[in-house]
């Protein structure tokens, strides 16, 4: 299962009961952080997610409301007595960025290392342990005004496993969990594969987190058949849409246009600007293109769990 928390909904500063942006998304005990803008631990603590579960911080792009909640974070890891290092990521001058900020930050107990997300995608169980095996994160470019890019979580799922396969392999019944893990095997010099007792893939889990952008084919295709498509929500009126090309955003009705596109099960809202009050007015432009849209609000969460 994957359990998804939103930390912050708001757009360029933050009010009194919506921080900036940032997301939470966790598995087996470990998490990922999606951006860090300003108030983002105050946002955790009131959600209750625990910041030093954070595994690898991916960022979507390098506009302060986005970022401006990192020094404060490795502060509070550095005083809760961190040792476990943390792994950032991002678009291309990510190093360049860190550097100000880890300055900012001070001398740290805890390795702070830059990854790069390759074009297949960053197997999480590869980055610290923990992670499920088949645990995924993909990088995807949007459009916004500087290099900018969405993140793709996904948990695949292996086929059901066959008792009745196994026992005609000569598997001992000791092996078979370790088989339905997705590990190899060796008994008595014999090698015992997942998929000799494994039946084909089941559907697995996805999560999209769009970060800034306008519409563009990088977003269709990170959220395409998501089981959550999380979406940069900044204007709320169709009026706004060409404000909202113009700096690289979206508005309400664009979103779920996007969310319908990509074949989405589920679509939050987020980002709003704060000429918006109250998002929900105007929720009916994006459920008019998109009936599964849904206002997010800081501190929503929700535990995406396999079908079967």
């Amino acid at each position: 299962m994957i359990d998804v928390t939103l930390l912050g909904t708001s757009a360029l500063m933050p009010l009194p009961d919506r921080a900036l942006a940032s997301a939470a998304l966790s598995c087996s005990g470990r998490m990922i952080l999606l951006d860090c803008g300003e108030g983002t631990q105050t946002a955790a603590r009131k959600a209750g997610v625990n910041l030093m579960k954070t595994d690898l911080i991916a960022l979507t792009h390098y506009h302060g409301d986005h970022i401006f909640g990192l020094p404060g974070l490795l502060q509070t890891l550095n005083c809760l007595g961190r040792t476990e290092p943390l792994f950032i990521t991002g678009p291309r001058g990510i190093r360049e960025i860190l550097s100000p900020i880890l300055s900012l930050a001070g001398p740290l107990p805890f390795p702070v290392r830059t990854v790069a997300i390759p074009k297949a995608g960053l197997p999480l169980d590869s980055l610290a342990p923990g992670w499920p095996s088949g645990s995924l994160l993909q990088a995807f470019p949007t459009r916004h005004r500087v290099p900018s890019q969405g993140y793709r979580f996904s948990l695949a799922r292996a086929g059901k496993f066959r008792p009745d396969r196994a026992k005609e392999l000569g598997v001992p019944v000791s092996s078979w969990k370790d088989l339905q893990r997705g590990l190899e095997v060796t008994v008595n010099g014999t090698v015992f594969r997942p998929e000799d007792v494994l039946g084909a893939p089941r559907r697995g889990l996805s999560v999209f987190f769009s970060g800034d952008t306008s519409v563009c084919p990088g977003l269709l295709e990170g959220a395409k058949d998501s089981d959550l498509f999380i979406c940069d929500a900044t204007y709320g009126e169709d009026e706004q849409t060409q404000l909202a090309k113009e700096h690289g955003h979206m508005t309400f009705s664009q979103a779920g246009e996007a969310a319908a596109a990509a074949g989405a099960s589920r679509l939050w809202l987020i980002h709003y600007s704060q000429m918006i009050t109250f998002p929900e007015e105007y929720l009916p432009n994006a459920l008019s293109r998109f009936p599964g849209s849904v206002c997010g609000s800081d501190g929503m969460s929700l535990t995406l769990r396999f079908s079967d």
